[in-house]
């Protein structure tokens, strides 16, 4: 097996299933329980908190547990907007259009309810630019959500850039329309695919709001977390008790987020020096892909993650390419994991420019942390001929 599908989700690392192990048969008491066992659980809880914040440089109460990266990004989202639903008409929001769908579709939602929607262009590269930012801002602007790093082409955005702009404009508009509170416009940030290889330190990035999740950093799925400035209030999407400071009420996942903690803990350790081994296999891969006839890269040559690849191969379906690997033992994705079963092309790479033939013979390679340039040697044998004989039998003509 060849697993080259890391920005979709990873293996559980052995470190990380040895402390989850505890909290599911031993100590799996309710962390909500005043006795010695519940404490147990809550401590496990407060112990976690801490050494996320440490990492993220915020206070421990600035951090919100859920059960994922899109869970988050829909209390984000949703938790600012809910609270101005009465006059959506009034008020406007800023996304791009390279999201995760669980943004995009938020927003989505959100224009059907009424509010104002700007979906910020990117450039051929797939960068947004903060000059545009700055523009598409309003005095009614509630929110802007941007993607740290893109999940299909992993280029990263100029986060902190970003940030400045919108700092720079709440100076500006010292009349506020949206409300007194100086805080909006509110900067949001998916960084799910980004643990691991950037800077997660809410000081240098300058977000109020930001995303993560487990399975993007060999931790338990279904586990994540919404770092909250504390200053900002948000609306909860269901009610119930008070755990997570009633924003995420429910019997909290106590494995689940004592292995969150951990896996993020293990990826930032490891960060610089595999920052430096990935993309030496990454500028390798994509050099020895372009080799290959009527092929091209998606996205910023080196403004990307250290372990994504997205080319596409023209003259064929991508799907026809993963399903061929797949029957080799290697596993590829076609795009964002979540729009797997769709035949719609991806948007993200007709936001690029590209027509549909691109979009539609895209292919995305992400490596991890247990990739090898064996491995990478192995699927460069296979690949060139596979194309070949896809080529020929394809119905798309390059």
């Amino acid at each position: 097996m060849i697993y080259l599908d890391h920005a979709s989700t990873t293996p559980l690392d052995k470190e990380v299933t040895k402390v989850m192990m505890p909290f599911g048969v031993q100590k799996f008491a309710n962390p909500s329980s005043l006795y010695k066992l519940g404490r147990e659980s809550a401590t496990a809880i407060r112990d976690s908190r801490l050494s996320v914040a440490k990492i993220l440089n915020c206070s421990p109460e600035e951090i919100i547990f859920t059960a994922g990266g899109t869970e988050s990004d829909n209390l984000a989202i949703f938790g600012v907007a809910n609270q101005f639903l009465a006059r959506a008409k009034d008020y406007h929001l800023i996304t791009t259009n390279i999201e995760h769908s669980a943004v995009l579709n938020s927003f989505r939602a959100l224009e059907k309810k009424g509010f104002a929607v700007t979906y910020l262009p990117v450039d051929k590269y797939g960068l947004v630019i903060a000059k545009d930012v700055m523009k598409a801002l309003r005095p009614n602007t509630l929110m802007v959500s941007i993607i740290y790093a893109n999940n299909e082409i992993g280029v990263i955005q100029p986060i902190a850039e970003i940030a400045q702009v919108i700092k720079n404009y709440r100076h500006i508009q010292r009349v506020d329309t949206v409300s007194k509170d100086p805080h909006f416009p509110i900067f949001h940030s998916d960084a799910c695919q980004s643990a691991g290889y950037l800077d997660l330190n809410i000081e240098n990035l300058g977000v109020d709001l930001l995303t993560l999740n487990g399975s993007k950093i060999y931790g338990p799925k279904q586990v994540g977390l919404l770092y909250k400035n504390r200053d900002i209030t948000l609306e909860p999407l269901f009610y119930g008790g008070d755990q997570e400071y009633g924003l995420r009420p429910g019997t909290e996942n106590v494995a689940g987020i004592v292995g969150f903690a951990k896996a993020l803990e293990l990826v930032n350790k490891s960060k610089n020096k595999e920052t430096v081994r990935l993309t030496k296999l990454r500028n390798y891969f994509i050099m020895e892909l372009l080799k290959i006839n009527n092929t091209s890269l998606n996205g910023h040559p080196t403004l990307r993650l250290p372990n994504n690849i997205n080319v596409s191969f023209l003259g064929i379906e991508g799907e026809s390419i993963m399903l061929k690997l797949d029957r080799l033992g290697i596993y590829v994705a076609t795009g964002s994991a979540c729009h797997s079963l769709s035949l719609e092309p991806s948007h993200v790479i007709m936001a690029l420019g590209q027509s549909i033939e691109y979009a539609h013979g895209s292919i995305r390679f992400t490596l991890g942390k247990n990739t090898t340039k064996k491995e990478l040697d192995q699927v460069l044998k296979i690949l060139p001929k596979t194309i070949s004989e896809l080529r020929r039998i394809s119905a798309i003509k390059s």
